[in-house]
């Protein structure tokens, strides 16, 4: 991912509290500095499982082609993961274990913590690929302002 990198929490600079609520963020829109990293809390309030990932809308567009695999396998249920059909494979090898850095998939009631170096200037999106969700408005902007001198 050409636009950041994990890092360690220690090298946090700030922390970010985001709420997952039914087809919404809270907040809706997050603005960072390239080179700073950020420790991001996710919990979600919802009734529903939720994602929270980072990137460009065409990687969100893919991932919502891979989301759509996980429910016709029966890997994710509106309100329930279940984990241990994550790794069966969905073609060619492809597994969907959900443990990308940028990405969290949570269920009512849980958190999760990313932490994330940004290293160039440029707009994302921190968004939910459960299908529908996206399409729904659960899309937040995340604008990475350049590095102040």
């Amino acid at each position: 991912m050409d636009f950041g990198k994990p890092a360690a929490a220690a090298n946090a600079t700030r922390t970010i509290n985001v709420v997952m609520k039914d087809n919404l963020y809270q907040p809706e829109t997050i603005s960072v500095q390239a080179g700073e990293t950020i420790r991001f809390v996710i919990s979600n309030k919802g009734e529903f499982v939720h994602e929270f990932n980072i990137g460009t809308p065409a990687m969100h567009a893919k991932h919502q082609e891979e989301m759509m695999m996980m429910v016709e396998h029966g890997a994710l249920e509106p309100d329930k993961i279940n984990r241990d059909k994550m790794k069966m494979d969905m073609g060619n090898g492809k597994t969907m274990e959900h443990n990308d850095p940028n990405s969290t998939l949570l269920e009512p009631g849980q958190s999760a913590e990313i932490v994330w170096t940004f290293t160039k200037a440029g707009n994302l999106e921190f968004a939910c690929n459960v299908p529908g969700h996206y399409d729904a408005g659960m899309v937040g902007k995340l604008s990475v302002k350049p590095k102040s001198s």
